[in-house]
């Protein structure tokens, strides 16, 4: 009896064993049946969670997808990073390209002007540690390569699970520090289709960088010569004579470790010295200095910007919502809540290995497109620094934008519904485009004039789809029709909804004035008889209007009448103007109040779902040395 009660014992620890394995989750485990706060409706189609990709280290990244609202003429596939490094690509989703926008900390209006349009979008905390993602402490990512690395990782894990989506077109987007990450990434997938094991090669088409940290030395540079031309510092003067030195200080530095460093803490020095040797006292005798990621803005010192953008208030309670936690299927190793920027995972990144991503750019250009692109008044990533290091780039038998031996590509002006939107340069498979009025997060401000961007830079045709097209020229010239009429991000049908409303109100105003007028008349009539008929004739042609002009007109001053005059508009629509802004103060961004950041918004009286263009609004992350 003793061997089988030791076989019996066996089999009881196997099948007790056996019941504590796992399976593998299939994708149906990362379906989001609901979304907190979402608007009541279609919810758009999406998956989240966790996949592991080192499982030694306890590594997890956490992705977002979101399905895309149709299909145009293929299927593409748009990967998004935010920058950091350290910082959540919830920002991206939340606050720029994703389907949805925080109007409070529980309610999610549509975004008008969500990338989910003709694309499939997978947003990744990248790296490990990153927002949702999780590793352990001591197993944070130091170097670009292994990071590149752990991301194939991921990729190859995730199209086991959505095979659906393996041969979609795929463009690799984001901002700031990721700057570095997409050519590292990009680089790392045309690699590996080289090789001869792999079976399924996953097609590339092409990476977008918006106010990307990509060519350090020339973007150093650029932090005095743009803060010369926004008048931050006057030339000449003593402040400046300070920050010269400090770049001379940088420059030797750099000349010492031959300029192939991703960064130089020396260099990051002049920024820091600017913004402290800038400040000022604000009203309420806080110092006050300028927003480095939008410098037609203020906040206090030393933040500089790190409050903003003031979406922010809702976003970081919304994801951590334990019902929020549990439909994005948020393993529970994760036991911190979900946090924008985690400084552990920028102080590891180091980098001190890896050399800057501007590098890898002349190879990339030879295998795919490569898109650029820049908010006119970012500080940290600004585009002076982007056009010097493109100048600087020799790339497919050229250097910058030269198309022929003494002719460089011409800017061409873009307009968007028709406002001056910015421009674009073209030449050799690099396309750069300088949006005006614009932050670091150029899609926060901008995401219908981006969404254009994205729908042309990636091909999309909607003639098999229809319906009325965006206004969208460059020079002057009519481009290819893209979006689709009747959608809820579509500028013309948003517009044409708002002027019908304002009509009715201003005809049923005008019928009101009317029937008073007209029984004044009568009364008039009655009563004075002959002298209202000669008083009448005097004033031949008048139709009671002027009985309606004694009502208040104010405009009022600062903040509060600028939002009475752009009541109902739509600053794509082309109906902005850009004197308003001198009407309008903006204090401290402490209290994390959007009106601080804000100059265009809804009405409060609009119930509207969807979220209109923000058109001053201020926000970017990831900017390198800012730890965002």
């Amino acid at each position: 009896m003793a061997p089988l009660s030791r076989w019996s014992a066996a089999l009881c620890t196997l099948a007790s064993s056996i019941g504590f394995v796992q399976a593998d989750p299939s994708a149906g485990d990362y379906y989001v049946h609901d979304l907190p706060g979402a608007p009541k409706g279609d919810l758009v189609k999406m998956h989240a969670g966790h996949i592991e990709i080192t499982p030694e280290h306890n590594g997890n990244l956490f992705f977002w997808h979101f399905q895309n609202k149709h299909i145009a003429n293929k299927q593409r596939t748009i990967i998004w990073l935010n920058g950091g490094p350290g910082c959540s690509s919830e920002d991206g989703a939340m606050m720029e390209i994703g389907p949805y926008r925080l109007k409070d900390a529980d309610t999610l209006q549509y975004n008008n002007g969500s990338w989910h349009e003709f694309a499939n979008l997978l947003f990744v905390d990248n790296p490990v540690g990153t927002g949702f993602s999780y590793v352990d402490t001591n197993s944070y990512v130091h170097e670009l390569d292994e990071m590149a690395s752990q991301f194939i990782t991921f990729l190859e894990k995730w199209y086991k699970l959505f095979p659906e989506y393996e041969h979609d077109d795929i463009y690799i987007a984001g901002e700031s520090y990721a700057g570095q990450h997409i050519p590292y990434i990009a680089r790392a997938i045309l690699d590996r289709n080289k090789k001869p094991e792999t079976t399924s090669p996953w097609n590339l088409k092409g990476v977008m960088i918006g106010n990307g940290w990509i060519a350090p030395n020339e973007q150093y540079e650029a932090y005095i010569t743009f803060a010369y031309e926004k008048g931050i510092v006057q030339k000449g003067s003593e402040l400046a004579n300070k920050l010269e030195a400090q770049l001379r200080v940088c420059r030797n530095e750099l000349a010492l470790t031959n300029s192939n460093k991703v960064g130089n803490r020396a260099c990051e020095q002049i920024l820091s010295d600017m913004l402290r040797l800038t400040q000022k006292k604000g009203k309420n005798g806080e110092n006050q200095c300028v927003n480095m990621y939008d410098v037609r803005l203020t906040d206090s010192y030393p933040s500089c910007g790190m409050n903003w953008p003031p979406d922010l208030q809702y976003v970081t309670p919304y994801l951590r919502k334990s019902e929020v936690v549990t439909a994005l299927h948020i393993n529970p190793s994760k036991n911190t809540g979900w946090t924008e920027c985690n400084g552990a995972v920028g102080n590891a990144f180091s980098a001190q290995k890896s050399e800057p991503a501007v590098n890898l750019l002349p190879g990339l250009l030879k295998e795919i497109q490569v898109l650029l692109f820049s908010g006119s008044e970012d500080l940290i990533c600004n585009h002076m620094g982007t056009e010097a290091f493109i100048g600087n780039l020799e790339w497919n038998g050229g250097k910058g934008f030269e198309v022929s031996p003494g002719n460089t590509a011409p800017r061409r002006p873009w307009a968007f519904e028709g406002d001056a939107a910015g421009f674009w340069q073209e030449a050799r498979n690099l396309t750069y485009v300088l949006f005006n009025n614009s932050s670091h997060m150029v899609p926060f401000d901008y995401p219908r004039r981006t969404r254009d961007m994205l729908d042309r830079f990636t091909g999309v045709d909607i003639s098999s789809i229809g319906g009325p097209p965006a206004k969208s020229e460059l020079d002057g010239e009519k481009l290819p029709d893209t979006t689709v009429g009747g959608v809820s991000n579509h500028t013309e049908t948003d517009q044409a909804a708002k002027d019908e409303e304002l009509k009715a109100a201003k005809w049923a105003a005008y019928q009101k004035s009317g029937e008073v007028v007209l029984a004044i008349v009568a009364i008039g009539a009655a009563i004075w008889g002959f002298i209202i008929w000669r008083a009448r004739r005097r004033t031949t042609g008048y139709s009671g209007i002027p009985l309606m002009g004694n009502q208040s007109n104010g405009s009022g001053s600062g903040l509060e009448g600028f939002r009475n005059r752009r009541t109902n508009r739509d600053i794509e629509a082309g109906d902005f103007d850009e004197n308003q802004l001198d009407d309008l103060h903006v204090t401290s961004p402490r209290d994390m109040d959007r009106n601080h950041y804000s100059i265009g918004g809804d009405s409060d009286d609009d119930d509207d779902d969807s979220v209109a263009e923000k058109g001053e609004s201020t926000t970017a992350k990831g900017g390198k040395g800012s730890g965002k």
